[in-house]
């Protein structure tokens, strides 16, 4: 731990762009150096809507849109509905909470959120 408790330990979430209808959330749990190359691996990722950084507590410390977010701006999606409802979206809640109280390093799951662009009819 560094001086005064000020060592890195994040939970970095990353929505991937799955499909229009299916997004992914992939959590890691991060210490020290770690925790700056993992938040930057969900940063550059190229199917990354959005990345977050939260502390242990569930804070919000940082996060925006990455590169993936070109895949879902022509399909109607609001990339600030979605930045809006990430921190209290029960799907990346889940996530934090496993990531916090340490049952898993990595976790993913869907994405449930009402945001989804309207499915074409056939």
């Amino acid at each position: 731990m560094g001086l005064f408790g000020s060592s890195k330990d994040w939970n970095v979430i990353a929505v991937i762009y799955e499909r229009d209808q299916l997004y992914r959330i992939n959590g890691n749990r991060s210490k020290g150096k770690m925790a700056a190359k993992t938040r930057d691996g969900a940063k550059n990722h190229g199917r990354t809507i959005y990345w977050a950084v939260f502390d242990q507590k569930g804070a919000f410390l940082e996060g925006d849109f990455g590169p993936g977010i070109n895949y879902i701006t022509s399909s109607g999606v609001s990339p600030d509905r979605l930045k809006k409802e990430i921190p209290t979206n029960k799907s990346v809640l889940d996530i934090l909470r496993m990531l916090e109280k340490g049952e898993k390093e990595k976790a993913a799951k869907p994405l449930v959120w009402g945001g989804y662009p309207e499915a074409e009819s056939a």
